[in-house]
């Protein structure tokens, strides 16, 4: 697997070792010592994986206690994935990174808790799965307003459409009006 940093500390973009032939192909999507070696430690508590069709956005959600870091990748379809930070003391608070994740590229991100995380389904049906640090907490759980012009993500809508999004999502707050990580 090659472990690559991305502009904001802590996020790692994940490239797995594919072996194909004419039967098909094999990687491994987690190796707790290759892991470890690229400075991911963390012990993960719960699988997910999550279906959507094409113009769903889900997001951009982050637990204020039992902050989850997650391991994401697409085993269906082609998603834009996006990450904010929200480490108050971080010097890129506030700054977003987007990546395409698809099942063609197998392309896998490790974002670290403190991050709220979302992502739009740019193919017809997009499958994710992906690995959380610490337990689902509905009662601790927030969203960061996908469209804050504070934050100005570039999604890659079509012109003039909005996504679907669910009624949790379309009325999350902006980053001013958030509860933040205190680290």
């Amino acid at each position: 697997m090659k472990f690559s940093a991305a502009k904001i500390p802590g996020v790692i973009i994940i490239e797995p070792q594919v072996f194909s032939d004419e039967r098909g192909f094999f990687m491994e999507s987690f190796q707790a010592r290759d892991f470890a070696n690229a400075g991911i430690t963390d012990l993960f508590v719960q699988d997910n994986h999550s279906g959507s069709n094409k113009g769903i956005l889900r997001g951009l959600h982050y637990q204020v206690k039992q902050a989850q870091g997650k391991l994401v990748r697409l085993v269906a379809g082609e998603v834009f994935d996006v990450v904010v930070d929200l480490r108050r003391k971080s010097p890129t608070f506030g700054q977003w990174e987007g990546y395409v994740l698809s099942a063609q590229n197998r392309i896998q991100l490790y974002i670290p808790p403190g991050f709220a995380h979302g992502f739009y389904v740019l193919s017809d049906w997009a499958e994710m799965v992906y690995k959380a640090t610490d337990y689902y907490a509905p009662q601790f759980e927030r969203t960061l307003l996908w469209n804050d012009p504070d934050i100005g993500i570039q999604w890659p809508l079509v012109e003039g459409n909005m996504p679907v999004l669910s009624a949790k999502d379309a009325y999350g707050l902006p980053l001013a009006k958030t509860d933040l990580f205190l680290d």
